[in-house]
């Protein structure tokens, strides 16, 4: 990658393309995920941090990973926003926004209903960034229904992508939180 700077202006020349450095962030951010799922067992769906307030249990994040990227996506790319019910966007003012304790959100019943969420929500991704043209990718922009700011196309899809990564860390805590055997690799590797 080629960086220059010139005055108030970072620009980037680079050999990747959007839909390139995409489509490799959701393979390596899903495979991941996938691979912390499936070292949980069923026993460990309503563990929860013990120590403070409104932790989700374990059911309700693997619940929340299997809408974290696909839907936004969707919404950025054909404007069909399925924005949960607990939400209120506000115009894009997020301190106005209510989100729910804990208790109130949905939860997997199982880690194959996990599993299978996840899947969903990765072949979601893949199909609506099939969607984009690099140019659009490059150039469209996409305001958010919480963050009004012109943003391209790119960009909020790398956004989206890095909501599952955060979700998909999470997880990762909650599974060294419970005494699985997992370190830096796991959450990283490929």
């Amino acid at each position: 990658m080629n960086c220059s700077l010139s005055p108030n202006i970072l620009t980037f020349t680079t050999i990747m393309n959007w839909k390139q450095l995409l489509t490799q962030q959701l393979g390596d951010a899903f495979r991941v995920t996938e691979r912390l799922t499936g070292l949980l067992q069923e026993k460990d769906l309503l563990w929860k941090p013990p120590e403070g307030s409104n932790w989700m249990t374990t059911a309700q994040l693997l619940w929340h990973l299997g809408e974290s990227c696909g839907g936004a996506m969707r919404g950025f790319v054909t404007g069909e926003w399925n924005i949960p019910d607990h939400s209120n966007m506000e115009g894009g003012h997020p301190e106005k926004s209510a989100l729910p304790k804990a208790e109130q959100l949905r939860a997997v019943h199982s880690i194959d209903e996990a599993m299978k969420r996840i899947a969903s929500d990765k072949a979601l991704a893949i199909e609506v960034l099939n969607l984009c043209s690099e140019e659009e990718l490059d150039s469209k922009p996409a305001p958010a229904p919480w963050d009004p700011n012109t943003v391209n196309l790119g960009l909020r899809l790398l956004q989206m992508i890095d909501h599952l990564n955060q979700h998909k860390a999470q997880l990762f805590y909650y599974l060294k939180l419970q005494g699985k055997p997992v370190n830096t690799f796991d959450l990283y590797g490929k």
